[in-house]
């Protein structure tokens, strides 16, 4: 297994650490802090994977498949976990998450017939602006103009988890299409 590898899967395995910090009763002061530093090592091997996979040509049909599922699973569990800390509407987390099934069923369909669809620029802004926003969601320092960021942090990725799927949606319908 090459380092690109070894980081997706190192992602995949803070995500426990990152939700026992962020909801065990005897962290929940301090704890946030431990959980936004193991959410921030997650999301920079997202990072570091794919330029590390890309420079010494290491890309594998392991990577593009993994990475971006433990992007989703890394996001989708801080995402709940926010519903759950009241710090995020449920109807946002369930905007986000059902486009992530309809991309990874767009993924198994084409899987099926080798193809395999990479992450586009849409799809990485949208990470990206996901992250971030949690970030600024978990430390929530309950300061007016730091709960504004979060506010619009939220409705960029809610916009960008929307434009990013009509991009998929659009660009792989031939994928789809051979299933008629």
């Amino acid at each position: 297994m090459n380092l690109p590898n070894k980081l997706t899967l190192m992602r995949v395995l803070l995500i426990p650490f990152f939700v026992f910090f962020l909801l065990a009763p005897a962290f929940t002061e301090n704890g946030k802090y431990f959980a936004t530093v193991i959410f921030i090592i997650a999301s920079l091997t997202d990072l570091l994977d794919g330029k590390i996979a890309r420079k010494y040509n290491l890309v594998t049909n392991f990577g593009k498949f993994m990475d971006p599922l433990a992007d989703k699973l890394l996001v989708c569990s801080a995402l709940i976990c926010l519903v759950d800390m009241n710090k995020l509407a449920s109807w946002i987390v369930i905007i986000i998450i059902a486009r992530e099934f309809i991309i990874s069923g767009f993924r198994l369909i084409a899987a099926e017939h080798q193809i395999v669809i990479a992450a586009s620029y849409w799809g990485k802004f949208k990470t990206t602006f996901q992250m971030l926003m949690i970030i600024v969601l978990i430390l929530d320092f309950n300061n007016p103009f730091f709960q504004t960021v979060g506010v619009i942090l939220t409705y960029i990725s809610l916009a960008l988890t929307v434009i990013s799927l009509l991009d998929y949606l659009y660009k792989n319908m031939d994928v789809v299409k051979e299933q008629n």
